[in-house]
């Protein structure tokens, strides 16, 4: 893999943006693909921990981590953006940039490390200072590499980006496997973070020869540096709209529950992210440069988002319907109430995933500032529902996220494309098909197993055969769905001929790289856009 140079002797920024949309189509079938290697390692990772690792170890280190993640995300969430959206980039502004993140990296080390008698006392655990203590390391680790990766971003090396992730993720998994088989019980999970930390910044400092010079006046530094707090407020308010739930499920019934929860809660977020989180950096860097140019950026926008709902609205009824039988085969019965509290967190993954993208079009058009107010709104009406559902224990927050993301999709994305006069017309018009097709089909299914789909699994090969049938059952069905209220099949040849464009095909020089189907489906000027 050819490294990356990213300034020449100058201090420009060197890497060519032509050919966007081959980059991007490309772009998008690396990460996924990625994505896909990620979840399989994943799955691996899970099914030999669960066998290692109690329920309450889990939730421990979850108890820590929802506070550590926050933290360590510094950077990455606003640098990160600020260098993809940059339209005049050169090596002492991002210098500068390095050092900045690093220095604020180093204190948020510190601050977080003395917090640990804080969380002891809130959690009424004494183990964990020490757990705070560790994982504080990695909030400095991750500002390492932070810089580094979104240069390779930038320059859409999102093969690189992608290689770095798996090895990463190699690392991590087998630190952490390791460690748990030698009976290091939850302290196995805090090794495999660190060794992620430290993994990710030596492959991003091999993919990426660049070393930052000392820190000077650069023209610039302001306006980025303030972009990058305006993205982190963002995500701060984000991230606990989406954790608050973990804070407070370990607060009120303890380690083991969060354990409980916190699992129905990753099989939750994974299938939305195998798809929207791999290609955000794609479509940020596609959106942003037909971000001018309103009609053709909610052409490009509006036929993305139908793909997406295609495929994410099918994943998420699907895995409503299977998904205690996939963790009864992953886990194992000892985890059965996850796939109990899974059953209500599934009907949310096809709306998440389509939630998620509001953030594409605040960054792509160079808008923080909203999307940082819209958190102001998601957070309180999140948080509530949280609150309310308590009672009912944490089957009860599995429902008020998926009622929250229910509630707030449309107006979301509304909010986000009303700069540029993106209708809430038009995302009803592209979302509510899949959405009652994918509901139609789950009826079906629950009609026709009727008693046999909600009697309980023996082994795990009654698991896996019930898993089958019903998804065979339920993807027949919703194709057929998804014909009926469309008129045709032009969804799936749609998806069919995005595909195609991503594999590999002779070279980027060939002409005929670009076929009709491109421009007759997905965008009419070959080299704009993502969908």
């Amino acid at each position: 893999m050819v490294r990356l140079k990213p300034f020449d002797a100058l201090g420009n920024f060197t890497p060519s943006t032509d050919g966007l949309r081959r980059r991007a189509l490309r772009g998008a079938a690396a990460t996924l693909l990625s994505s896909g290697l990620g979840t399989a390692m994943h799955i691996v990772s899970v099914v030999v921990l669960a066998r290692l690792l109690k329920p309450a170890d889990v939730g421990l280190v979850a108890m820590v981590t929802t506070f550590s993640f926050m933290f360590a995300s510094w950077g990455l969430n606003g640098f990160t953006e600020a260098i993809i959206k940059s339209d005049d980039l050169n090596h002492a502004l991002v210098s500068n940039v390095f050092w900045i993140n690093l220095a604020i990296s180093v204190l948020l080390t510190g601050a977080f490390a003395s917090a640990g008698p804080l969380l002891a006392w809130l959690y009424g655990d004494p183990r964990i200072p020490y757990l705070t203590a560790a994982l504080s390391l990695t909030i400095f680790l991750n500002s390492t590499w932070v810089v580094h990766l979104a240069l390779l971003s930038r320059a859409m090396r999102f093969g690189a980006v992608s290689v770095n992730d798996r090895v990463r993720h190699a690392v991590e998994i087998i630190v952490t496997v390791l460690l748990a088989w030698a009976g290091w019980g939850y302290w196995c999970l805090v090794g495999g973070y660190l060794a992620s930390a430290i993994a990710t910044s030596l492959g991003a400092w091999i993919l990426c020869q660049w070393i930052p010079s000392r820190p000077r006046a650069v023209p610039g530094t302001g306006s980025m540096v303030r972009f990058a707090i305006q993205v982190y407020a963002r995500y701060t308010s984000y991230y606990w709209a989406h954790n608050s739930d973990n804070l407070l499920v370990g607060w009120r019934f303890g380690a083991q529950a969060l354990g409980f929860y916190k699992k129905a809660y990753d099989l939750f977020v994974l299938a939305a992210s195998q798809v929207v989180y791999p290609l955000t950096h794609v479509a940020m860097a596609a959106l942003s440069r037909v971000s001018k140019d309103p009609d053709e950026y909610k052409r490009c926008f509006t036929r993305t988002l139908g793909v997406l709902a295609f495929i994410s609205m099918g994943v998420g009824a699907n895995l409503t319907l299977i998904g205690r039988d996939v963790i009864f085969i992953l886990l194992g019965p000892a985890w059965a109430p996850s796939g109990r509290i899974f059953a209500f967190f599934g009907l949310g993954i096809g709306i998440m995933a389509v939630y998620e993208t509001h953030g594409w079009i605040h960054l792509s058009i160079g808008r923080p500032d909203r999307w940082f107010r819209w958190g102001l709104i998601e957070f309180p009406v999140t948080g509530a529902l949280f609150v309310a559902a308590l009672p009912l224990g944490p089957i009860g927050v599995a429902m008020a996220w998926t009622t929250s993301y229910w509630v707030l999709s449309i107006p979301a994305l509304w909010y986000a494309g009303r700069p540029i006069g993106l209708s809430v017309g038009s995302l009803i018009k592209v979302l509510w098909k899949y959405a009652a097709a994918s509901f139609m089909a789950l009826c079906a299914v629950m009609i026709i197993l009727r008693d046999s789909y909600f009697g309980a699994s023996q082994t795990a090969l009654d698991a896996f055969n019930r898993a089958m049938i019903v998804s065979v059952l339920y993807v027949s069905s919703y194709l057929v769905a998804v014909r009926l209220l469309h008129g045709s099949f032009a969804p799936v040849s749609q998806f069919g001929r995005l595909l195609k464009e991503m594999l590999p095909r002779r070279s980027a020089a060939d002409p005929k790289i670009v076929s009709p189907s491109i421009q007759e489906s997905i965008e009419p000027k070959p080299e704009e856009g993502l969908s």
